[in-house]
């Protein structure tokens, strides 16, 4: 039989997108489907929203539960992760409170900047783990890895376990297709594109409508037009609270449209967030701590939504919905279990599959999918203002990177020192005295070596 272990489980609303996707495939909905998270309450959720879902399908998965890592991983055919390290609280709110009490403010602080760079160092040796632990129990899985900062956790995978089938999965790829087709006015399923980059630092390199008569017809002068026009962006579609203008003004600037939202790229360049320039976050609508406001917000949703599942007759697909998600998993499954090519994007070692950037950094391109696994698509034409952008993100996750293979501090203060948005606000010392608080603040959370400072 088929075995999928889902580590994290405890994320109930993505455990349930991807096993109702899996769910309807039919390659896959006869499963055994193991799912793991060490909050037992949050676990026991997940396993009655999951068993719920296989009910009221024609599926035949089988639906365990356990606290223990390594009995879901033993023979497994796919891993996939989706946990956060420290949680919102403590490490989340530390990760804002701290840099705020310095004077650096964020939006979201998961994948680059301080927050990003403490998230890798508390998130990266519990992939390690979990990569030992494949390589015994499931060496030939494949692990499907869904955790932030996902390019510092690629790459810090790739540089100690180079044999590991690994691909890091997000769904910013699609969730643009989508803003931009709403944005547009158009079915996302008439855009034809293609995006490379780094994850989250990604760019729509082609975007065209592909029309009835079967022409493809450019679709940057309408962008460029309706933002001069002042016509778009228009009330986002995903986030109604997070405006897309961030994202609109990069393009006005460097010509091409980023993958990432504009409540994330905010935080990953020098531009929007400076200390005395308040007309900036207004003009472009900077949702500063918009990551603490959002977890508060799903907290209380899960909240009233588990409520709901736990009454007698509840009907999950009324409560959670139906609909088939955009994330990429399990169609990736399907197409490495049966031999049918699928087209995703994911994130890889760049073993040349983006040329212009560094090798061994984690570059996110198109990919083919099939029994032969992940196949990364080359891009070879990313303008040279965009590589140089990207690059400014490969240096903080290449000093993190760094920081924990070599289990050296100072490296730590040098990927701070090298973030775009950090550096832009904060003088050398600054930094360091901010990273040595975070570093305080966090105690356990991070790995020894981190909180041993170097003898003067």
């Amino acid at each position: 039989m088929l075995k999928i272990a889902f580590i994290g489980a405890g994320s109930t609303i993505f455990m349930r997108n991807i096993v109702g996707d899996v769910l309807q495939l039919p390659a896959l909905a006869g499963a055994d489907i193991a799912l793991m998270d060490i909050d037992e309450p949050r676990l026991a959720e997940s396993a009655l929203v999951a068993r719920q879902l296989v009910a009221a399908s024609d599926a035949s998965a089988c639906i365990t539960a356990t606290t223990d890592r390594t009995a879901a991983l033993d023979g497994a055919d796919f891993v996939i992760t989706a946990f956060q390290i420290g949680g919102y609280r403590p490490c989340t709110v530390t990760d804002f409170e701290v840099p705020k009490a310095h004077g650096l403010r964020q939006t979201i602080g998961d994948t680059l900047g301080v927050g990003g760079i403490m998230r890798g160092l508390r998130t990266v040796p519990h992939l390690w783990a979990l990569a030992e632990d494949m390589a015994r129990l499931c060496p030939d899985a494949w692990l499907l890895q869904y955790v932030n900062p996902m390019a510092i956790n690629t790459w810090a995978l790739s540089a100690r376990y180079p044999g590991l089938k690994q691909v890091g999965l997000c769904h910013s790829v699609q969730n643009t297709v989508a803003e931009l087709a709403h944005d547009l006015e158009l079915d996302p399923a008439s855009l034809r594109y293609r995006v490379g980059g780094v994850n989250h630092v990604a760019f729509f390199l082609r975007l065209e409508e592909a029309r009835a008569d079967g022409t493809l017809h450019d679709l940057y002068p309408a962008l460029r037009e309706g933002y001069a026009a002042g016509r778009l962006p228009k009330p986002p579609l995903l986030m109604p609270r997070c405006e897309n203008r961030v994202r609109y003004e990069v393009m006005e600037h460097l010509g091409y449209f980023c993958t990432e939202s504009s409540e994330h790229f905010a935080e990953y360049v020098p531009w929007f967030i400076k200390d005395g320039r308040d007309d900036l976050i207004e003009r472009f609508a900077v949702p500063l701590d918009e990551y603490p406001k959002r977890c508060e917000e799903q907290i209380g949703d899960w909240q009233a939504r588990a409520a709901a599942l736990r009454e007698e007759g509840a009907d999950p697909a009324a409560i959670l919905g139906t609909d088939v998600s955009h994330e990429f998993a399990a169609d990736l499954m399907e197409a490495i279990v049966t031999d049918r090519p699928q087209r995703i994007y994911g994130n890889l070692p760049n073993r040349g599959q983006i040329p212009q950037l560094p090798l061994g950094a984690a570059v996110e391109t198109p990919c083919l999918v099939d029994a032969n696994g992940v196949q990364p698509i080359t891009v070879t034409d990313i303008p040279p203002q965009l590589v140089a952008l990207m690059r400014s993100q490969i240096n903080v996750h290449e000093l993190v990177v760094e920081a924990l293979m070599t289990e050296k501090r100072d490296h730590v203060y040098h990927a701070a020192m090298m973030d775009p948005h950090t550096a832009a606000e904060l003088d050398l010392r600054q930094i360091r005295a901010l990273i040595d608080d975070l570093i305080a603040a966090h105690g356990d959370w991070l790995p020894s070596w981190c909180r041993t400072r170097r003898a003067a």
